[in-house]
């Protein structure tokens, strides 16, 4: 069983920063990815976006909707991932939602950060 714990949302202005945590705990042996997922107003939770990934080599891959914008990172030590989202929008608004792989699978959900983005 592995429990993930998202912080760091909150209310911010268009171009500000913020810096979403994701703190892991339980089994996470052969995980091979971490993730960020986002889901805005409205929306269901089979709409989720995809966001950024961390794969269990390091690789980073991202959403064209964030990409040099966002950046996401993982202290293995902590069973912790990052998301470090600057220079925000209005349409970054939503729930991130941090999800570990195994395998292919999704073991794992957190209950989600608010992020709003407004002025």
């Amino acid at each position: 069983q592995v429990q993930l714990v998202e912080s760091g949302g909150g209310l911010v202005q268009p171009g500000g920063s913020l810096r979403l945590s994701c703190a892991a705990s339980g089994d996470i042996s052969g995980i091979n990815v971490w993730s960020w997922y986002r889901q805005g107003p409205g929306r269901q939770r089979a709409a989720r976006e995809w966001v950024a990934s961390i794969r269990a080599d390091g690789n980073l891959n991202y959403a064209s909707s964030v990409r040099g914008r966002f950046t996401i990172s993982r202290n293995d030590a902590k069973n912790t991932v990052f998301l470090q989202m600057n220079s925000l929008k209005f349409e970054d608004t939503a729930v991130y939602f941090c999800t570990l792989v195994r395998s292919g699978v999704h073991v794992s959900w957190g209950q989600g950060t608010h992020v709003n983005v407004s002025s």
